[in-house]
């Protein structure tokens, strides 16, 4: 019997990213730091990631996972749920391209 090899990374063909959603994200984490008066690269700080990828979600251009996305909310101390529920206003605000 031979031992099957593990691929890293998605499979061929599938994909994780949709830009809707984070797009979405992203307008909700610029309002809500943006409220704070809070500069990105202060938030990046307090959230523990680099600057220019704080700047990619903000810009959805990455979608961040979920540890990341309960990072952000505390940093900006809010709750996920309250990130999420401004995300599916925003969604329900602009159609999806």
């Amino acid at each position: 019997m031979q031992k099957r090899t593990v691929r890293r990374g998605r499979p061929a063909g599938s994909t994780s990213y949709e830009s809707g959603p984070a797009l979405a994200f992203g307008l909700a984490v610029r309002a809500a730091r943006t409220e704070l008066g809070m500069a990105q690269e202060e938030l990046a700080s307090l959230a523990e990631i680099e600057r220019s990828h704080m700047g990619k979600i903000e810009r959805g251009e990455h979608m961040p996972t979920l540890a990341l996305i309960l990072r952000i909310a505390a940093a900006l101390n809010r709750s996920a749920a309250d990130l999420m529920a401004v995300t599916e206003r925003n969604l329900r605000a602009k159609p999806e391209t």
